[in-house]
């Protein structure tokens, strides 16, 4: 086999060693157009796993590595002249250069062949003489430019701008540090790399970089002002560059890894935000996956196909982590004004990767103080801490989620209600939600929808209402009042999910007359003045009988496309009267329902308002809009805004992860100190306290979790070993409040060692 390499980086150097070393028979050239020691950067840091994975397949390599690696525990967040440290986290580091010479080193001693100063051929031309390119060329790979048709690159450009420099002095721990100047707000990442050096990375947003000039200045002028702006963190030292500009960042996604016998590795591939350190050790990872599967496979293309189904799914859930960490640095302006140990936390559990509970395992001290200081009784975990809102005290803040049932009868809700409803109730939660309750027959999603437009729909809901008082007292209940809008007159869910009715369609209204498939759904009509005056009516009508049924809380639904949403998102509304057009007039009727709904209401009970934060659509709801959206219900009485997103348009593209709708939530609570109920992808109880203590929201809905287990909270308690009066056990289940014993896997331990 002919293997050519284009770029000698980390993992360029390492596929080319590895390949080398599994087969000396091959021919591996690797081909670098910069000298042996040119290189951008300074340090680079590798994770246990990482070096687990080295030492397997090369330990001439992890012996090498392991004598130069600077250690260290501690992270250090130093805000407002305040330092907090966090230990037990782990680090190694070695200097880039370094790292490429002993990588050189192995290289040459394998017979691998190492072409400094000569750009390599262009990636067709080399796959026409070769078995085998690897396109190692970085986050400006020209290979991947070269067949963007067949690789299927995204790359977009992110709002921060930094620039690598270096510290004549090892910093004692992985330091954060936060600088509030005239220009704005700037902050620096910094690590040991040697006994005598640190890596640091100057980051602020575009705006700022401006505003202070740094736009105009050069390499040195650049490093000379860093200096000034980090004088405290830097002693009063210098800092130096090599080769250093200011960049932004770029993410890079491909659809495809490989085309023909040409794959891509490392930066070429995918990038991740260097503030989770994951460049280098991606790429690394790689190039021993890479060399496994050609070993393991019996032919290449089976090989690359391997390849890529192994990493694939590493490299995304490390771009996801990578994504909400420059997210949050992006937004870091709105997380000044949290208390000091609060706002480590946030930085410590940003990425997501790092939750309260593992932070726990790795310094108990410190976790212990952000629970004191966010309120935390003793021995009580964050998620079963009181929430007031309004008259209304929560007694944790576990929210079941508002889950469509489809099992009501001419609008009714029945036993099914009860007992689902109910379970969850005795379950533990703070706070069960019905179902989106519809305000008229023609507002209902499907013939399954339940309602509240008529007496017996009221008693049937006072029959729940009263059960859950009566049996699960301390727990809420909320009903959350909606209109279909364009999105109604539809099958039950398991039939076929907004597909029409066969028969027996009722009109739909809407915003504007814009099916919600064209040539699926029928077209609503726009709603005239005597159409929105009727609708408004009808939401204050139901919010009367919600009083009348006993309902705790009332939630106004204005999210994923129901008719509400349909005024707020420009992708539904094409009006040219005063409710469209500008976000402001938009906002218009939904305000006007909000405000009928909260004359009646009483004044002590509180009200939330679901939003779809963005419609994940081009041209839709932005992040942005959402802050405005939530500010204006918020000004009218909401008492929280309950965070979702998406299902405004069928064309939509969400980015799908572990809490994933949590940063809309985070911001809006950040940016206008409204509380927040977050809810989407949110399953586990330490991903709760890790979002709670963050301050990224007040309060957790979870809906999918509660559908596998409607004890979700209650053992969720258990798990956690609290017993205490957030999460009482009815006492009919008493006996179960532990978890079932089960079978010994256990062993005596031996006593006597016989020689």
């Amino acid at each position: 086999m002919r293997v050519a390499v284009i770029g000698g980086g980390p993992g360029g150097l390492y596929a080319a060693a590895l390949l080398k070393r599994l087969d000396p028979a091959r021919q591996v050239t690797v081909w670098e157009r910069g000298a042996p020691d040119e290189t951008f950067g300074f340090g680079v840091v590798l994770s246990d796993e990482t070096l687990g994975g080295i030492a397997h397949a090369d330990p001439v390599v992890h012996r090498a590595l392991q004598d130069e690696f600077v250690r260290w525990d501690d992270i250090d967040i130093v805000h407002r002249g305040r330092t907090l440290t966090s230990g037990g986290h782990g680090f190694a580091a070695l200097g880039r250069r370094r790292l490429l010479q002993l990588l050189h080193e192995r290289c040459a001693a394998l017979g691998v062949r190492l072409r400094f100063r000569t750009p390599a051929p262009p990636a067709a031309e080399l796959a026409a003489s070769h078995d085998l390119v690897i396109a190692a060329d970085g986050v400006h790979s020209l290979t991947r430019q070269a067949h963007a048709d067949a690789f299927g690159p995204r790359v977009t450009t992110h709002r921060c701008r930094y620039i690598w420099l270096a510290a004549g002095f090892a910093f004692d721990a992985f330091r954060f540090e936060i600088v509030e100047t005239e220009h704005g707000v700037m902050q620096l990442h910094g690590y040991p790399y040697a006994p005598d050096a640190s890596t640091v990375v100057i980051e602020m947003r575009e705006e700022v970089w401006r505003a202070a000039g740094l736009d105009g200045c050069d390499e040195q002028q650049s490093t000379d002002r860093c200096a000034k702006f980090f004088a405290d963190a830097l002693g009063g030292r210098p800092l130096r560059s090599h080769n250093s500009a200011w960049t932004a960042f770029r993410t890079v996604v491909n659809e495809r890894w490989s085309h023909g016998n040409t794959v891509l590795l490392g930066d070429a591939a995918h990038t991740a935000h260097f503030s989770i350190g994951s460049g280098t050790k991606l790429a690394v990872e790689d190039a021993l996956a890479l060399a496994a599967c050609v070993g393991e496979q019996p032919d290449l293309s089976s090989a690359l196909a391997a390849y890529e189904a192994e990493r694939r799914p590493v490299v995304e859930s490390t771009q996801r982590a990578a994504a909400a960490s420059l997210r949050w640095f992006e937004e870091l302006g709105t997380y000044l004004d949290q208390p000091p140990r609060q706002f480590a936390f946030n930085l410590l559990t940003r990425s997501r990767r790092v939750t309260h509970g593992n932070l726990r395992l790795r310094d108990p001290a410190f976790t212990d103080s952000v629970e004191r200081a966010f309120g935390c009784p003793p021995a009580t975990p964050p998620m079963f801490t009181p929430l007031r809102l309004r008259g209304l005290e929560l007694r944790n803040r576990v929210v079941v989620s508002p889950m469509d049932m489809y099992s009501a009868v001419d609008g009714v809700p029945g036993d099914f209600h009860l007992v689902h409803l109910g379970a969850r109730a005795l379950g533990g939660a703070g706070l069960v939600m019905t179902e989106m309750v519809c305000v008229s027959a023609e507002g209902r999603i499907t013939p399954g929808c339940a309602g509240l437009y008529t007496q017996e729909q009221a008693s049937a809901w006072r029959r729940i209402t009263d059960f859950v008082h009566d049996q699960a007292p301390g727990t809420a209940i909320g009903v959350q009042l909606g209109h279909s809008g364009r999105k109604g007159s539809t099958k039950l869910m398991w039939d076929g999910i907004d597909e029409p009715l066969p028969q027996g369609n009722w009109p739909l209204a809407a915003a504007s007359p814009l099916p919600y498939r064209p040539g699926v759904n029928q077209i609503p009509h726009e709603l005239n003045r005597s159409g929105l005056t009727e609708i408004r009516e009808q939401f204050a009508s139901a919010a009367r009988a919600a009083v009348r049924s006993g309902f705790d809380l009332l939630e106004l639904h204005c999210a994923h496309g129901y008719l509400l949403s349909g005024f707020l998102s420009p992708l539904t509304n094409r009006r040219t009267d005063a409710y469209g057009g500008l976000l402001e007039n938009r906002l218009r009727f939904p305000l006007e329902v909000f405000d009928a709904v909260r004359a009646i209401w009483p004044d002590d009970r509180p009200m939330t308002v679901r939003i779809s934060a963005t419609d994940w659509a081009r041209g839709g709801t932005t992040g942005a809009d959402a802050v405005e959206i939530a500010r204006a219900f918020a000004a009218h009485g909401a008492d929280a805004i309950d965070v979702s997103t998406g299902q405004v348009v069928p064309g939509e593209q969400p980015e799908y992860g572990r809490s994933y709708q949590t940063p809309y939530a985070d911001r809006i609570r950040n940016t206008l100190s409204v509380p927040v109920i977050a809810v989407g992808a949110i399953s586990s109880w330490d991903d709760v306290n890790s979002l709670l203590l963050a301050g990224r929201a007040d309060l957790c809905a979870l809906a999918r979790p509660h559908l596998y287990d409607p004890h979700w909270t209650l053992h969720a308690a258990a798990e956690q070993s609290y017993s205490g009066p957030a999460a009482p056990w009815p006492l009919p289940y008493l006996a179960g409040s532990r978890p079932p014993p089960t079978g010994r896997t256990d062993a005596p331990k031996p006593r006597l060692s016989l020689r």
